[in-house]
């Protein structure tokens, strides 16, 4: 687990001012949480740093996004924005029986296009769906 100091290190090197809420939120999602949305933030820092309002959650999310400190995805049929810190570039898979996100890598997913050459493709983003099956030894 990163201590406090380490978190305050991290955001002032990407440029981000090291406030308790900021240290705060980027330490329970960097630590704790898994793929966590702003409303389980919220709920969390209702239970850990009381006061702290929707609105700051949002902001402090939104600035740690844009400092490329977190990244947020917005998949189909899901409502909610998932943030998640690992910021590398993965795919994910949702576990429809359990609603747990997990990251794959994409060394293990092999995508071919047969887009016209006027395509030109920045970024693929994968989200699979089912069920992870429990491997029985």
């Amino acid at each position: 687990m990163l201590d406090a100091k380490t978190i305050a290190a991290k955001l002032e090197e990407a440029g981000v001012q090291a406030t308790a809420q900021r240290i705060a939120i980027y330490q329970y999602i960097v630590c704790e949480a898994d793929h966590p949305t702003a409303e389980e933030i919220k709920d969390w820092a209702d239970q850990n740093f009381p006061k702290m309002s929707l609105a700051t959650v949002y902001n402090t999310l939104n600035i740690l996004v844009a400092a490329g400190l977190l990244k947020d995805y917005r998949f189909p049929n899901m409502s909610k924005v998932i943030y998640d810190s690992n910021v590398v570039h993965h795919h994910h898979f949702l576990d429809d029986e359990t609603g747990q996100l997990i990251d794959i890598d994409p060394d293990v997913v092999e995508v071919t296009s047969k887009l016209k050459k006027e395509f030109h493709i920045s970024q693929i983003q994968i989200l699979f769906r089912g069920t992870r099956q429990t491997v029985r030894k």
